[in-house]
């Protein structure tokens, strides 16, 4: 029998011992700058400085870093799914010492974790065991460029495409005494909003709590990396209301932290009680419902609502999305529950359906995206501007990507997704499945 493993070092949890010995790799400090070309200590070339109240001027930058190498440890655990052992579900946190504060950076990810880990291992004595795999990532080399998450998923990078069901982040869960807030992959948005809809008399603003708040923003963190494999993302976090928006262009500088310590943000430990709650759900339901709770639907009306007003849409690509969100609809119609049963479908039939609702974010992946710009175009810049970013920016910055060629990525994106949609129909479309 073919066995399919992660590589790295890991070892099954047992009940007497949460984590895994470490794994380590030989990696640069300054490798995020080695992955786009090597930079020397030295002057860079001037560069284009302009705002709206002063003229333009040049500034020249000049980099004085000192290139060293240290060891970046990942720390990988698993618990084994029962039913489909080789789908993963990937909950990830950080870990580092390498400046002053990091403690408040990242404890706060981590005791989350080692909180729903503890809990998940007590239900494994009691003879409990997830129907898929749920794989605790816990990344090293965080502040200086994502690296340890960055090598990790570059290395197992085909594995995680085929296998992978979703990726939950705890990155930096508590990041100020406000609002609960969730980042999601279109596919995940509604298991986002469920969840917090549970949860809400946990907000921190009392009977004054607005509706659930989920949005495809792109962020900084981890969950960049995976989303540029369409691996579904998902994360919990409290921060001010509205969240605020900054692009993340230079996520591999390096600012130390602020005042976040855990005593002045959640003295009683409330905030980060009540993302341990929702995060687990998430994971349990990621790891434990007989069919992936995606919603396809979610994605078609997403693609739309992108395409609604923008000045650079076309007649062919409003009606390629007008049939995705058609067979999205009879995807997930009453007509469709039989097949969707899994009490009604034999295992094989399952799987073979979640793995249509897995792929499907993998259809909106384009190769060589503008700077700055997830490889997944589900993702947006901004909550003001839901358009598809790269039409926004093939308008704005023509020297980037052509009108036409960026048109052409996103028609043939949401061809693809539809085309997967009617393969998923034609799976279970006869006339013992569906009833006449």
């Amino acid at each position: 029998m073919n066995r399919y493993h992660l590589s790295s070092v890991t070892r099954p949890m047992s009940s007497d011992q949460c984590l895994p010995k470490t794994c380590s790799g030989n990696m640069s400090a300054i490798d995020p700058v080695e992955r786009k070309g090597r930079l020397s200590p030295g002057t860079l070339p001037p560069l284009p400085y302009s705002s709206q109240s002063e003229t333009r001027k040049l500034i020249n930058l000049t980099i004085e870093n000192q290139a060293s190498f240290k060891t970046v440890h990942n720390v990988i655990g698993y618990l084994k799914g029962k039913t489909n052992p080789d789908r993963y579900v990937l909950v990830g946190s950080r870990h580092g010492s390498w400046y002053e504060g990091a403690l408040a950076d990242w404890g706060k990810g981590s005791a989350v974790m080692t909180q729903i880990i503890a809990s998940m291992t007590a239900q494994t004595r009691a003879g409990w065991q997830p129907d898929r795999t749920v794989v605790f990532c816990s990344w090293g080399g965080t502040s200086l460029g994502n690296i340890g998450s960055f090598e990790w998923g570059r290395e197992n990078a085909v594995v995680l495409q085929s296998r992978a069901v979703a990726y939950v982040s705890l990155h930096n869960p508590v990041r100020a005494s406000g609002s609960l807030q969730a980042t999601a992959s279109p596919s995940l948005q509604q298991l986002a909003a469920e969840t917090q809809k549970r949860h809400s008399t946990s907000c921190s603003r009392g009977s004054g709590c607005p509706g659930p708040n989920v949005s495809s923003l792109q962020t900084s963190g981890d969950l960049s990396f995976f989303s540029s494999l369409a691996v579904p993302t998902v994360e919990f976090t409290y921060s001010e209301y509205p969240k605020t928006e900054r692009a993340f262009f230079l996520t591999e500088a390096f600012f130390p932290p602020g005042s976040l310590l855990r005593e002045t943000l959640d003295p009683a430990f409330k905030l980060h009680e009540t993302i341990a709650k929702i995060t687990a759900e998430a994971i349990l339901r990621l790891a434990t419902d007989p069919v992936l709770p995606f919603y396809p639907l979610d994605i078609a009306l997403d693609v739309q609502n992108k395409l609604k007003d923008d000045p650079l849409c076309r007649q062919d690509l409003l009606n390629v999305a007008a049939s995705l969100r058609d067979n999205s609809a009879f995807f997930q119609s009453e007509v469709m529950r039989p097949a969707n049963d899994p009490k009604e479908r034999d295992p094989a039939h399952v799987r073979m359906l979640n793995d249509v609702l897995r792929d499907l974010e993998k259809s909106f992946l384009i190769p060589n995206p503008p700077l700055g710009f997830y490889r997944n175009i589900l993702y947006c810049l901004s909550r003001q501007s839901p358009r598809f970013s790269i039409l926004k920016d093939a308008l704005e910055v023509p020297w980037h990507n052509s009108v036409n060629q960026s048109l052409t990525l996103v028609t043939s994106a949401i061809s693809s997704a539809d085309k997967l949609i009617e393969s998923g129909l034609d799976l279970f479309e006869n006339e013992n499945d569906i009833p006449q």
